[in-house]
């Protein structure tokens, strides 16, 4: 089971005139570099939240079951975890069924152990399969995201824009600010 986005991130966590303003560009130079701050936004976003684990912009994410788990309890991949938007059956033909509110609900910590738990009384399954959207990430409607990793986003988009076309190792102090709020593996 894979998580798919279905809705991806609608803003980042630090904006192009944040960036601009970080980095001491000039506002009349009409925005010339402000596609190269956004992908370096963007790449330096992608970068932390491979290294912590952690989805800094929310987004909307899709994951189909076969069968519900024995435990009640489906670990996923996403943190934080926000709210389940919607659960439902889907029969042979495509059709969804939407399940009642609370069958489906977020497990007690989504921020280190993210998980779905799973109403013991759930309909069976049989021959259908769940579908269940769950808002995840940070910014927008969620929680703010962590100073320290807006931080670690700026350094390193800031290092991005100092440094086109080298292969300079990122800043030291990047690995620092991330290594506090990298979720755990075992």
């Amino acid at each position: 089971m894979t998580p798919i986005r279905v809705a991806g991130p609608t803003v980042e966590p630090v904006s192009v005139a944040e960036m601009r303003a970080y980095l001491r560009l000039d506002s009349d130079e009409g925005g010339a570099e402000d596609a190269l701050i956004g992908a370096l936004l963007a790449a330096a976003r992608a970068g932390i939240e491979a290294a912590t684990r952690r989805l800094l912009a929310p987004g909307r994410y899709r994951i189909m079951l076969t069968a519900w788990p024995a435990d009640g309890i489906v670990p996923l991949p996403l943190s934080p975890l926000s709210a389940v938007e919607r659960a439902g059956l889907v029969d042979a033909r495509g059709a969804v069924a939407d399940l009642p509110p609370g069958v489906v609900r977020l497990g007690p910590d989504p921020f280190e152990s993210p998980a779905l738990r799973i109403d013991p009384g759930a309909p069976p399954l049989d021959a259908r399969a769940a579908l269940v959207e769950v808002s995840a990430g940070y910014g927008g409607d969620a929680l703010p995201v962590p100073p320290g990793l807006a931080q670690a986003i700026r350094l390193l988009a800031a290092h991005g824009f100092e440094h086109r076309g080298d292969t300079a190792a990122p800043p030291p102090s990047v690995a620092a600010l991330v290594e506090s709020l990298r979720r755990l593996r075992l």
